[in-house]
C-alpha cells in the first residue's frame, strides 16, 4: 500500500485540505498508516499532478486560501483497482519480539522496565480506541456500509491493542514484573 491509497480512502470519506488530512491521520488513519504532515502535502501535490484529485481553492477570512482535495474520476478508478488487488498476508515485524527473545543476552531488568512502559502505551491506545467506539459507534447495528467498515477497522485495532497488552502482560508476569488482570 502506498500513502496515495490511504489518502484516497480518507478523501473518499470526506474531502479535505492537507491540514485537515493531517489532523484526521493523527486521530484515526494514522493509527494504521503513519504519515507526516510533509509527506501528506508532497503526496497530495503529486496526486494532483497525476490527476487523481481535484482541488478547489476556498477563500478564508484573515487566513490564506485553503485547497480542498476530492478524488477525481481517475483517482476513484485507481482506488477501486487497488481495492480489488489481492492482498499479501500481513507480515509480523516486531522489534519488541526480537528484544524479548534476546532478553537473556542483555540487561533484562532494563528491558522489563521498557516493556512496562510499552504496555502502558498500548493500554492507553486501547482505552482511546474503546472510547472512540463508544462515542462514534454506539449502535453498530444501525451503521451504513462506510461507517460499518470504519467500525470494523476500529474493532481490529481494539483487538490488536488487546493482543499487545495481553502478550506483554504474559511476558512481564513470567518474569515476576506484572500482576495478571
Amino acid at each position: 500500500m502506498a500513502l496515495e491509497h490511504a489518502l484516497l480512502v480518507a478523501l473518499s470519506e470526506r474531502p479535505a485540505s492537507g491540514l485537515e488530512l493531517t489532523r484526521r491521520f493523527e486521530k484515526s488513519l494514522g493509527f494504521f498508516w503513519h504519515a507526516t504532515h510533509q509527506q501528506i502535502y508532497r503526496v497530495l501535490a503529486r496526486m494532483e499532478a497525476d490527476g487523481w484529485v481535484r482541488v478547489e481553492v476556498v477563500a478564508q477570512d484573515g487566513r490564506p486560501d485553503k485547497k480542498v482535495h476530492t478524488p477525481s474520476e481517475a483517482g476513484r478508478r485507481v482506488l477501486a483497482e487497488w481495492l480489488a488487488t489481492p492482498m499479501a498476508m500481513e507480515t509480523f515485524r516486531s522489534e519488541l519480539a526480537v528484544k524479548l527473545r534476546g532478553a537473556s543476552y542483555g540487561d533484562r531488568a532494563v528491558l522489563l522496565d521498557n516493556l512496562l512502559a510499552a504496555r502502558a502505551e498500548h493500554a492507553t491506545r486501547l482505552a482511546h480506541y474503546e472510547q472512540l467506539e463508544r462515542e462514534q459507534f454506539p449502535d453498530p447495528a444501525d451503521l451504513d456500509e462506510a461507517a460499518l467498515d470504519q467500525w470494523l477497522v476500529l474493532r481490529g485495532g481494539i483487538r490488536l491493542e488487546r493482543f499487545w497488552v495481553d502478550w506483554t502482560t504474559d511476558y512481564l508476569h513470567a518474569h515476576g514484573r506484572a500482576e495478571r488482570d
